[in-house]
């Protein structure tokens, strides 16, 4: 890994576009072709990009009960545990509605309520992951969603992962499609004959699937745009060089535009862990993979001070951060600007991906400055609502309409007064 002095220069951005100039011309062509054709343009592309000849696009439920009945009984009941902790940590976000009682019997009030139906995109390609069916389903469960969709492409022998389904069983969603890409959101947000249209869609994917949910927004809602993964670690000298490198690699093996970003006040530590990831890069299945990330997004720069290293950090908005280092907890309350935190050696960023509780769709490129990762916020909605008495209407309508006509909005004034002209009611 390269290793350089810290410096204002030090940055997260990688485009949505970046992997191929190409792909969003290729991206509206599909939503055209989707829109257009519907289910025969579902098969088509999936036939072309992922090798499977397909006659339905439904998971039935014996394909979801055989996956279920043939898989290991230890990482069932492993999953069954990260699903409990996933549901406990989301259950106390549930919001309530908030009322806001007036004078005069009347009042206003924050309504809320969930999203009829969402679709949610689980990546296949280079790896299976179940635990981002969790991660996803869990909160949009818990919020109250009634009808709750998975997307997610095949093997070119027209099956999804086991571990797919069996989280989904576990999560208790039983409508699944095969399908994945561009096609699999444009089908999301206009509807097929197989698959009816959704409200919103969540879930990461590849540069296709971000740009074709930024592509389908306002059409449909989306969480985000996420792109590649990526990691900040602040760390002193306290930390260890093996751990570190893991951790750093834990991220690169995700993508070849996966970035991992060390910050450290020590430069015997940086040197340490750029041997570290070079020996553990050997060792990894995913090699190719992480090494290409390394070499052309990964980082370690050599801060002169904890406080500098932080500033950097909260310029940097990462999507993971840790802080491996003396004090680790004060520092957490100086970050804060991370899609999530993860204080200490014992607190890697998989504990968070897994188990923990804590949900692993999180903003990407510097957007934790203005967004947050996934929660049951994000499958509900909120409504204003208002109830004025006569009794309030009689108090209040002449500033209503006294503020609607310096507005130069006739109407709005006349609207509020024509609640009693003529009716003998106007003292």
């Amino acid at each position: 890994m390269k290793i350089s002095k810290l410096t204002d220069s030090i940055s997260l951005q990688r485009s949505v576009e970046q992997a191929n100039v190409d792909h969003l011309t290729t991206v509206r062509q599909v939503i055209e072709d989707v829109q257009k054709n519907g289910d025969k343009a579902l098969f088509a592309y999936t036939e072309k990009w992922d090798g499977a000849k397909l006659t339905s696009l439904k998971v039935t439920q014996n394909e979801i009960d055989e996956a279920f009945e043939s898989f290991d009984g230890q990482l069932i009941q492993d999953l069954e545990e990260a699903a409990t902790n996933i549901r406990a940590f989301h259950s106390k976000q549930s919001r309530q509605n908030i009322d806001f009682p007036l004078a005069k019997n009347s009042y206003i009030k924050y309504q809320i309520t969930a999203l009829d139906s969402v679709g949610l995109y689980v990546p296949g390609g280079t790896a299976a992951y179940p635990s981002s069916v969790l991660m996803n389903a869990i909160p949009a469960l818990v919020a109250g969603v009634e009808r709750v969709v998975i997307v997610s492409p095949p093997s070119k022998e027209g099956k999804l992962p086991a571990s797919v389904l069996v989280a989904a069983k576990i999560a208790g969603v039983t409508e699944i499609y095969k399908v994945g890409g561009a096609q699999a959101i444009a089908a999301l947000a206009y509807g097929t004959d197989s698959i009816p249209a959704v409200d919103k869609i969540t879930g990461p994917g590849n540069s296709y699937v971000a740009l074709a949910k930024r592509e389908v927004f306002g059409k449909v809602a989306i969480d985000m745009i996420a792109g590649p993964s990526e990691i900040a670690v602040i760390a002193d000298e306290t930390a260890y060089a093996d751990e570190v490198a893991s951790d750093l690699l834990a991220q690169a093996e995700h993508d070849r535009f996966a970035c991992s970003i060390l910050i450290t006040t020590s430069e015997s530590l940086a040197e340490q862990v750029a041997l570290e990831v070079e020996k553990q890069l050997k060792q990894l299945p995913r090699e190719e993979i992480a090494r290409a990330s390394i070499e052309n997004f990964g980082h370690i720069y050599v801060a002169e001070s904890l406080e500098q290293a932080i500033d950097a950090v909260n310029e940097l908005a990462p999507e993971h951060l840790e802080i491996i280092t003396k004090n680790a907890e004060a520092v957490a309350e100086q970050v804060k600007h991370a899609g999530a935190i993860f204080i200490g050696r014992f607190s890697s960023e998989a504990v968070g991906d897994y188990f923990a509780g804590t949900n692993h769709v999180l903003p990407t490129n510097s957007t934790a400055k203005f967004s947050s990762g996934l929660c049951v916020d994000d499958f509900l909605k909120k409504t204003s609502v208002v109830y004025y008495s006569e009794e309030m209407w009689k108090e209040q309508y002449p500033k209503i309409a006294r503020l609607a006509r310096m507005e130069q909005l006739e109407g709005h004034a006349r609207s509020v007064e024509s609640r009693s002209w003529n009716k003998g009611d106007l003292n």
